[in-house]
């Protein structure tokens, strides 16, 4: 007979979360599991929080102000860690876990793991309704948990104690599984997280996991080989899928024996370095010039490891070259086959080398080289004009590309760059030149205002001795901006930059750019607003235990972001910069524009939207 151990739901949990151990990039094994990010309430601390306690020395635990930010850390911290690693967030019933659906929407647009675990109402029913209990009249076993449904790829209710020999090795696998990467949820209902069961000793034996490979099929490769062979203007489009397969040097591998531009997503930048001559730029609505001109004329796309999302392929405007053909490679079936494109599906750093084998000394042309030098100096001249110091605004203010250009230029080896949702995309994705491989974070599958100084502390928790660098807006930074605090009170430091234009700015960008009146989105445009407060950035970040100040000028930033690097802790620099100043270059977007408008502007952006739309590729 199996020996067995008797656990309660929770301990059980702990303990086979601690049994389990990764490959790490550098293939050494480590905890899968780093740790735990937790809020604690009725629903979840008198049973999981025991088990925590008892086992933190093995399984760290550490302190969230904010459920959704705990989780979005948790997020970064598996990006930083290139899927190698995941954290755990769990919360209380209610509220606390319905906090945290921001976060796993992150986790599943971008193919990240993380495991939330959330306490759930009590099986029994007997004490129902239970504080914070949303009752369905219909249906009793609805409870708030089930909005995870929707975000996340494994999803489980644990009823029974010994469920958890089932669904917990579902669970990793499926977060762990490079085509069905994400989120996983667990329910806990707390008098099921309080119940023992006799479980299996072998089930907490140590198990290491390493990433699948999965090689092509022979079918899909021959077809993507005979459609790159005969390719003129072959270009490959690099997503985040390069990170996590660790295909960076596979792929600057054959970009240079092939002579095939490569542009980035902004998953996919830092994938290879920007003075890379087969560097092609940014491409797509947050891209430049370069880029979007090389998809325009490119009669062969791969894709690698992208999910191609609108803002990639500029709504499906991007490929003007008729006869474009466009290979996914990607682990994801779903991926791999958007748009009728030839499917590849397998490991990208696999998939690459068999690719190149197959090519032979297949290489494209020398004109086509010409063109991407060309351009490409292009870009990176207008960047040096818009980033540099002595550039201007109307307003005399700083811009957002000078912000980034002055810590683009002091970056080194060590610097990691992490932004969000608002006006950074467009300008880091732009205006950071990746010098290092793997250095940059931008949250843009989701585009989760608030990411940015939560998911600063995941990544500065995840790469210990790094300078992060976080861009924030002040819209995102008054959205959600607790994890300063956590960042101190845990010594994980990071130096963030508030850029404050008044509101939400690049919105009002695209609100005027439709034909829209600006409203609401710039604080001074929304008539209701009475007593229109600036806030002290610098004194908010230093009331939470971080050190801050204020600068007006590039050359101040400088100085300041010296003092940032030489600092012992968190780091806030906030200056005032200018709302209407953005980097150009982007592609055509789709958004919806009113058919009708008393606003003679309206009507014309919406012929212009009706007009761009003609490029869309449609099969």
């Amino acid at each position: 007979m199996a020996e067995t151990v008797r656990l309660t739901t929770s301990q059980a949990i702990v303990r086979y979360l601690i049994a389990q151990k990764s490959v790490q990039v550098d293939g050494s094994i480590a905890p899968l599991f780093g740790g735990v990010y937790a809020i604690f309430g009725h629903g979840n601390v008198t049973s999981l929080g025991h088990a925590l306690e008892r086992a933190k020395d093995d399984l760290p635990t550490f302190r969230g102000q904010n459920e959704q930010g705990m989780a979005l850390a948790g997020v970064a911290y598996a990006k930083a860690k290139r899927r190698r690693q995941i954290m755990v967030a769990t919360s209380s019933v209610g509220p606390g876990a319905t906090n945290m659906v921001t976060a796993a929407g992150v986790a599943h647009s971008n193919r990240l793991p993380l495991l939330l675990i959330s306490g759930d109402t009590f099986t029994s029913r007997l004490p129902d309704p239970v504080l914070q209990q949303v009752e369905h009249f219909g249906d009793p076993t609805a409870t708030v948990n089930d909005s995870f449904r929707a975000v996340t790829r494994y999803w489980d209710r644990i009823t029974k104690p010994e469920q958890l020999v089932s669904s917990l090795p579902h669970a990793i696998e499926t977060m762990l599984d490079p085509a069905t990467c994400g989120p996983a949820f667990l329910g806990l209902p707390q008098d099921v997280g309080a119940e023992a069961w006799d479980f299996p000793v072998s089930f907490f034996d140590e198990r290491v996991h390493d990433i699948a490979r999965p090689r092509p099929d022979r079918r899909q490769l021959a077809d993507a080989i005979a459609a790159l062979s005969a390719a003129e203007k072959p270009l490959i489009i690099a997503g985040g899928g390069v990170h996590y397969s660790l295909a960076e040097a596979a792929l600057a591998d054959f970009a240079t024996k092939h002579n095939v531009p490569v542009v980035e997503t902004v998953a996919g930048k830092a994938c290879i370095e920007w003075d890379h001559p087969k560097y092609g730029g940014p491409v797509g609505v947050t891209g430049g010039t370069s880029a979007n001109a090389l998809a325009a004329e490119a009669d062969v796309v791969l894709a690698v490891g992208t999910r191609l999302l609108d803002f990639t392929t500029g709504s499906w405007t991007i490929f003007k070259n008729e006869a474009v053909k466009i290979i996914g490679l990607n682990t994801a079936r779903f991926d791999a086959t958007k748009h009728h494109s030839l499917p590849l599906v397998a490991d990208a750093r696999e998939a690459l080398g068999e690719l190149s084998d197959g090519l032979g000394t297949y290489a494209a042309g020398e004109s086509w080289s010409t063109t991407v030098a060309n351009e490409i100096a292009q870009h990176n001249a207008y960047i040096d004009k818009i980033a540099g110091k002595e550039a201007t605004s109307e307003s005399g203010l700083p811009t957002y590309a000078q912000v980034v250009g002055a810590i683009d230029r002091a970056a080194d080896e060590n610097t990691f760059a992490l932004a969000a949702a608002g006006g950074f995309p467009g300008e880091v994705n732009n205006g950071w030149r990746a010098k290092t491989l793997n250095s940059f974070d931008c949250e843009y599958g989701f585009s989760c205002m608030g990411y940015e100084t939560s998911g600063g502390w995941g990544a500065a928790m995840a790469l210990p001795g790094k300078d992060v660098v976080v861009f924030c807006g002040d819209g995102s930074y008054m959205m959600l901006n607790s994890d300063i605090y956590s960042s101190v009170l845990h010594g994980h430091k990071m130096i963030v930059i508030v850029c404050d234009n008044g509101g939400f700015a690049v919105i009002n960008r695209l609100q005027t750019n439709m034909g829209g009146e600006p409203f609401n989105n710039l604080i001074k445009d929304n008539p209701t607003v009475t007593n229109p407060v600036a806030v002290d950035y610098a004194a908010h970040a230093a009331a939470v235990g971080a050190l801050a100040e204020t600068v007006e000028s590039v050359g101040d930033l400088e100085a300041a972001f010296e003092r940032a690097r030489a600092a012992d802790r968190t780091y806030v620099i906030h200056l005032v910069t200018d709302a209407y100043s953005w980097t150009e270059g982007g592609s055509f977007w789709e958004v919806g524009v009113p058919e009708v408008s008393e606003l003679a502007s309206v009507t014309e952006a919406r012929a212009e939207m009706d007009a761009g739309k003609a490029d869309q590729r449609i099969g």
